[in-house]
């Protein structure tokens, strides 16, 4: 699969069921549809307003970031806001097939889905290793 940013072919990279593809260059990470699900069930965090049936409603068409072609179905994304103060922008696949996150976007969404459900465990930091496992970080 190709990367939607610099257009380099993307690595799988595998750990516990999560099926995720990876741009070395740009530090992209491309979920289909159900991974991010199965990342937020992993570590108590689905109940939480950032999964991807809750997200595909949010795009936003007032954002100015450069817009990106699904690497799945090569249809233009859509962008959505997320979190509070920094306004982090993710992509998403209009036809259902995925989201797309730039390089460090993916721990500001689990920073931004563990407050949301203000749980006491440490949910957060272990999503943080996790993608640390995974992505060599």
């Amino acid at each position: 699969m190709l990367c939607p940013v610099c257009k380099k072919e993307m690595v799988d990279v595998e750990h516990d069921r999560i099926e995720l593809d990876y741009c070395v260059k740009c530090r992209g990470v491309w979920f289909d549809a159900n991974e991010l699900e199965l990342l937020l069930d992993k570590y108590n965090l689905q109940d939480c307003d950032l999964t991807f049936s809750k997200l595909k409603n949010k795009t936003s068409e007032d954002i100015a970031e450069k817009k990106q072609k699904c690497p799945v179905c090569k249809k233009t994304m859509g962008k959505i806001k997320i979190g509070d103060s920094s306004q982090t922008i993710i992509d998403i696949c209009v036809n259902g097939d995925g989201l797309w996150f730039d390089g460090g976007e993916v721990v500001q969404l689990i920073r931004h889905a563990s407050k949301d459900i203000q749980q006491e465990s440490n949910a957060e930091q272990q999503v943080i290793n996790f993608l640390g496992e995974v992505f060599r970080i």
